[in-house]
């Protein structure tokens, strides 16, 4: 189906339900198509990692202080003031 923009304004509900059931619907200016109307498809989104289903991680890698990031975050800054390389 194609329809004048001045159209499509006044019968926006009824052109998308037109669209929702599988009709194509053009949008014409002056009598030229100038867009379609598709129905809007997402991205398809995965929560997790597929393909690691039963992974256990050793949490000790995890928890725990490392002595290096520690002396990087806490450590005495140089005697200039400036950060300890």
């Amino acid at each position: 189906m194609q329809v004048n923009v001045h159209e499509a304004k006044s019968q926006l509900s009824r052109l998308i339900e037109a669209v929702l059931a599988g009709e194509s619907v053009t949008i014409a200016r002056a009598g030229k198509p100038v867009v379609d109307l598709i129905v809007h498809r997402g991205p398809d989104v995965t929560i997790g990692v597929a393909g690691w289903e039963g992974f256990r991680a050793d949490p000790a890698v995890f928890d725990g202080s490392d002595a290096q990031i520690a002396d990087h975050f806490y450590g005495e800054p140089a005697p200039d003031g400036e950060p300890a390389p």
